[in-house]
């Protein structure tokens, strides 16, 4: 009867080191997300003004935001945000959700932002409303370099 006693407590022990080894814990590091660089240029591949799409009855394909060093142009200007050349920033570099454009002299204007890989080519969307506020716009800008 003494040696059944002896087996089970040995079982037991055994369970309860398995169990032990098995639970232990595992630090994980986090991983350091990449800066979002938005530097290049950028051409409209698609807009919408209060849903409606823009981009079938208004030819965009000239206008062009170029970000470059904390800076940004526009070429051939359609009805966006900002209407001159200026300095642009982040909210945060590793996950951005609004991006501010402070054109020359002018006060600073931010946007929702968001910058998604799509069909494997990074996109940067812009939502926003110059001027009258009933109006909302969508672009959907793809690099072009």
């Amino acid at each position: 009867m003494k040696k059944i006693y002896q087996i089970k407590a040995l079982v037991l022990a055994l369970m309860v080191a398995m169990l032990g080894t098995a639970c232990k814990t595992e630090k994980v590091l986090p991983q350091k997300e990449a800066l979002k660089d938005i530097s290049g240029s950028w051409q409209v591949i698609k807009a919408t003004r209060n849903g409606t799409e823009l981009t079938s009855i208004i030819d965009f394909s000239a206008f062009k935001i170029n970000f470059k060093d904390g800076g940004y142009t526009l070429e051939n200007k359609m009805p966006f945000l900002v209407e001159q050349d200026g300095a642009f920033a982040l909210d945060d570099p590793e996950y951005p959700y609004k991006i501010t454009f402070t054109a020359s002299g002018k006060t600073p204007v931010s946007t929702a932002f968001t910058y998604p890989i799509v069909n494997g080519k990074r996109q940067l969307s812009l939502t926003f409303s110059p001027g009258c506020t009933n109006n909302s716009y969508v672009y959907v800008l793809q690099k072009t370099n």
